[in-house]
């Protein structure tokens, strides 16, 4: 079977209807449970510009500080209809390959190829990022993101593809150093502590830590996630970070420009979607085959 799906432009405005539909289910837990998030990336960014969706974006992605997000952990079990909607995170038991909490939509099947040959709930996604304090000490920071990378390695347990030939022979050589998984967790949970040790209230900066090596590297003033604001977003209200400007350019820089015709295009990740269905009733078809 091919490694990749392909998407109308009728599907993929499905696929964006069904992620606005968990972003409304995702907001009113939060809510009701007083966690804060704010739309990040494509999602802030369409906000802005497009009042919805970029027309090419086909995921959700959220922030949470990190005091919310692992508040989440306990939250949703407990408030979240979990049939349909499952809450995701590495655990020793089960490493799923990302490095932050997923939601998935049981009634649908969304794929992933690093993923195909897992036993974990395949529906489409939304990604909770956490925000962590940044410390302003030049060699604290430094090794924060040594313990990051670190962190990102044995969490995944994968070799990265898309970060460059060198990264991908020290992360193979990494991983062979350390093939047991008892050890792998042992490290990776070191490394989440170190590198989570600042709080955001006692720094003056906030950073990301488990979205990759790029954007691992940027500092935001902790200001700018103070607090949300509003905007509409397909019709509804929905959070950004009160200091989304600043957020923004230091991130993507002129945020508001659109980028070049052959730049706008989603960048899929899938290896086969079905928005009507559960992924359970492909199990051995799609993912947990036998090649």
């Amino acid at each position: 079977m091919g490694e990749s799906y392909t998407f109308t432009p009728e599907k993929l405005r499905e696929l964006q209807l069904k992620g606005l539909e968990m972003a409304l289910y995702f907001k009113k837990i939060c809510d009701e449970n007083g966690l804060l998030f704010y739309f990040c990336g494509g999602c802030c960014i369409g906000a802005l510009r497009h009042q919805g969706f970029i027309p090419w974006d086909d995921d959700v992605d959220v922030f949470m500080p990190r005091p919310d997000y692992e508040r989440l952990k306990e939250v949703w079990p407990q408030k979240a209809d979990t049939c349909r909607y499952s809450i995701c995170y590495p655990t020793r038991e089960r490493v799923d390959g990302n490095l932050f909490i997923t939601i998935k939509d049981n009634e649908t099947t969304y794929i992933k190829p690093y993923q195909k040959q897992m036993d974990i709930p395949h529906g489409v996604v939304l990604d909770i990022l956490p925000l962590d304090g940044c410390p302003s000490d030049p060699g604290k920071r430094k090794r924060q993101k040594f313990w990051a990378l670190l962190y990102s390695l044995y969490c995944a347990q994968q070799v990265p593809t898309n970060h460059g030939k060198k990264v991908a022979a020290l992360a193979r050589v990494a991983l062979t150093c350390v093939p047991f998984k008892g050890l792998r967790y042992k490290l990776w949970k070191l490394a989440e502590r170190k590198m989570t040790q600042y709080p955001i209230a006692q720094c003056e900066k906030i950073t990301e830590l488990c979205a990759g090596p790029h954007y691992m590297q940027n500092e935001y003033p902790r200001a700018a996630f103070d607090s949300a604001v509003y905007r509409a977003f397909e019709g509804h209200p929905m959070p950004l970070p009160v200091g989304y400007d600043q957020y923004l350019t230091i991130a993507f820089g002129d945020y508001m420009q659109l980028p070049p015709k052959e730049k706008q295009v989603a960048h899929h990740d899938c290896l086969f979607c079905d928005l009507e269905h559960g992924y359970q009733q492909y199990k051995g078809i799609y993912y947990c085959t036998e090649d």
